[in-house]
C-alpha cells in the first residue's frame, strides 16, 4: 500500500484520453512491491508545452507518454535517446534537475517479448502495419539484428516506413507469398469489439514459427488462437505492454522490476 508524504516522488502518464490506461495500476503495484515512496498518476493533457513546463516546475520525476503525444513532446525535450530519435517517437520521460530526457521503451518491450520464444538476431520478421507501433517495433528489431519485411494496406505509409528501415514493402494481399520466421500484427485488427477479424487469411499462418499480436483486448485474439491451432508459438499483446513498462520502471529507479507482480496486475485487469 502506497503511503503519501512530503517525500513521495510523482510519476505519471500523459495523454488524451488517459482514463483507460492500465499503466497506473501496473506501476503503482511495482512501486509498492519494491517498497518505494513513489506514486504514478494519470495526467490528462490538452496543452503539451504547458504540461512539460508543469512537470519541471512540480518536480515530477518521470512520465509515460501515450497517444496522441509521442511525437508532440519532442520539440520540448532537453535531450533525446538516439533510438527514440530514429523512431521519431517518445513514450518515456526522465526528469532530473528540471531537464527532460526522452526515450522510447516500446521497442524494448517488443524485443523482449519476442526474445522469450525466439532470438531476434538473424531472424526474418514480417511486420504487418505501418503506423507508430510498427515503426517502433521495426526499428527495435533492426537494432537487435533481425531482418524486416513490411506488409500494409496503405502503400504510401508502408513504402515510406520501408524506406526508413531499409527493407522491402509488399501489399498486405501478397502475404501468402512472403516467408519469415516471425510475423507481428502491429495493426488494431482483431481488437474489441471486432473479435472475429484477422489481419491475414487463416491458411498463411503455417508459414511462420512465431506469431505476435500487439492487440491486448482481447488477450487471445482470433489471430493468436488460429496461429496456435496451426502449431505456431504465440505472443499476446500483454507481453509488449508489460515489458515496455518494465523498461520504464528500471530506467526510472535503477532497480530490477518485479515482473511477476506487474504481470499479475495487468492480467487481473485484462
Amino acid at each position: 500500500m502506497v503511503k503519501f508524504d512530503g517525500c513521495t516522488e510523482i510519476y505519471g502518464i500523459m495523454g488524451n484520453p488517459v482514463s483507460h490506461s492500465m499503466s497506473p495500476a501496473m506501476h503503482n503495484r511495482a512501486f509498492s512491491q519494491s517498497g518505494l515512496n513513489k506514486v504514478y498518476v494519470p495526467f490528462r493533457v490538452d496543452d503539451v508545452e504547458k504540461a512539460m513546463d508543469g512537470f519541471r516546475a512540480l518536480g515530477v520525476k518521470g512520465v509515460s507518454v501515450t497517444i496522441p503525444y509521442k511525437q508532440a513532446v519532442i520539440p520540448f525535450l532537453d535531450s533525446i535517446d538516439p533510438v527514440a530519435e530514429k523512431i521519431g517517437a517518445v513514450n518515456t520521460l526522465v526528469i532530473k534537475e528540471g531537464k527532460i530526457h526522452g526515450l522510447n521503451t516500446d521497442w524494448l518491450g517488443a524485443n523482449r517479448a519476442v526474445n522469450e520464444v525466439r532470438k531476434l538476431p538473424g531472424s526474418k520478421v514480417l511486420l504487418l502495419g505501418a503506423g507508430g507501433s510498427a515503426r517502433a517495433i521495426g526499428f527495435g528489431f533492426l537494432e537487435a539484428g533481425a531482418s524486416i519485411t513490411i506488409a500494409s494496406r496503405t502503400p504510401y505509409r508502408g513504402k515510406e516506413l520501408a524506406g526508413e528501415l531499409g527493407c522491402a514493402w509488399h501489399p498486405l494481399e501478397e502475404v501468402e507469398q512472403l516467408e519469415a520466421d516471425v510475423m507481428v500484427n502491429a495493426t488494431s485488427v482483431g481488437m474489441a469489439p471486432d473479435f472475429d477479424q484477422m489481419v491475414v487469411p487463416l491458411e498463411v499462418l503455417s508459414q511462420f514459427q512465431v506469431v505476435m499480436d500487439i492487440v491486448y483486448s482481447p488477450l487471445e485474439t482470433k489471430l493468436l488462437k488460429s496461429a496456435a491451432g496451426k502449431g505456431c508459438k504465440v505472443i499476446n499483446g500483454l507481453a509488449m505492454l508489460l515489458y515496455q513498462g518494465v523498461a520504464q520502471f528500471e530506467t526510472w529507479t535503477g532497480l530490477t522490476a518485479p515482473i511477476l507482480e506487474m504481470r499479475q496486475e495487468l492480467s487481473s485487469r485484462l
